[in-house]
Order: C-alpha cells, then sequence, then structure tokens
C-alpha cells in the first residue's frame, strides 16, 4: 500500500457523515507505519468503543469504511472473511458497515467477521505450512496477499454500492 496523509484519510470515507469523519482518531504510531507490510490501514477507535476504520485501496481509488462492532459474540471461533488465516493468533469480530449513499440513510447495513485489530497484512504474510512435498510456499503466501486485496476491495465496493 503507498503512505498516504491525514487528509487523504479523511477524504476517503463513502459512509461516514462529516461529523463521524471529524471525529476520526488516527491509528497509534500512525507516522511510523510500515506501508509495504500493508494491504489495507485498519484500526479500532480508541475514543469510541465498538467503532472501527478501514482504508481500503480498490484499483486507483481509496475507500475509506467506518465500522460497528456487533455487541454479541460468537459461540465458535470463527474464521476472518478476509484473511481467511486457519491459524488466527488473534481474535476475529463481526463488524457492520452502513451503506453509502441513500441506501445507508435508511438503514442498510453489510458485515463482515474480520481480525479483531485488522491484522489481516500480518496474517497473509506468514509463510503457510507446505502441503505436500514440493509446495511452493512463497507461492501461496503470495496468493494469500492478493487475494486479501481482493476480497477486501469486494467488500468496500459491496458497501459503495458499485
Amino acid at each position: 500500500m503507498l503512505p498516504i496523509t491525514e487528509k487523504a484519510i479523511r477524504a476517503a470515507f463513502v459512509n461516514a457523515s462529516r461529523k463521524e469523519v471529524s471525529d476520526i482518531t488516527l491509528p497509534t504510531g500512525f507516522d511510523a507505519l510500515d506501508w509495504d507490510a500493508l494491504d489495507y490501514l485498519g484500526w479500532r477507535d480508541p475514543k469510541i468503543g465498538r467503532r472501527a476504520y478501514a482504508i481500503v485501496p480498490d484499483g486507483d481509488a481509496l475507500v475509506g469504511l467506518l465500522f460497528r462492532q456487533a455487541d454479541g459474540g460468537t459461540r465458535t471461533r470463527p474464521q476472518c472473511a478476509w484473511c481467511q488465516d486457519v491459524r488466527l493468533p488473534n481474535d476475529v469480530l463481526f463488524y457492520s458497515a452502513r451503506r453509502s449513499g441513500a441506501s445507508g440513510r435508511n438503514g442498510n447495513t453489510v458485515g463482515t467477521l474480520v481480525c479483531a485489530d485488522f491484522q489481516c497484512s500480518a496474517n497473509v504474510r506468514n509463510p503457510p505450512p507446505p502441503a505436500y512435498l514440493g509446495f511452493d510456499v512463497e507461492a501461496a503466501r503470495q496468493e494469500r496477499i492478493v487475494s486479501l486485496r481482493q476480497r477486501a476491495a469486494a467488500f468496500a465496493r459491496d458497501v459503495r454500492g458499485a
């Protein structure tokens, strides 16, 4: 992911009001992020409980998403819909995002299961275990990175209604 500025982040949101955008707290350590290790930028708001954000590249555009964490938990350990890591070292939460435009103003939302603190980029960069003799671990890791980018962008398009 290419480095982005605070101004670009605030301008990217497609499903947030101006007030919600002005209330955004940038992630801790924003100035020191390793942009080469990120496929999208996601973080939980430390000041507003159950609120999270993601900036997802979709082609040449950045799509900012405002999430709300679900109140209830799950009975079983879910799998992240974005990174699909089966060896998750972290929790997975259900987040909903209001659709953009008139649909969102009418209360329509879409939801997804995502790593609690948006660690998907780190998860897909971990080498997968070799599945068989001669398994190309690096090719599988690269495929996981590409798949994460595609799934995150597809969710962002769903929120935008595109």
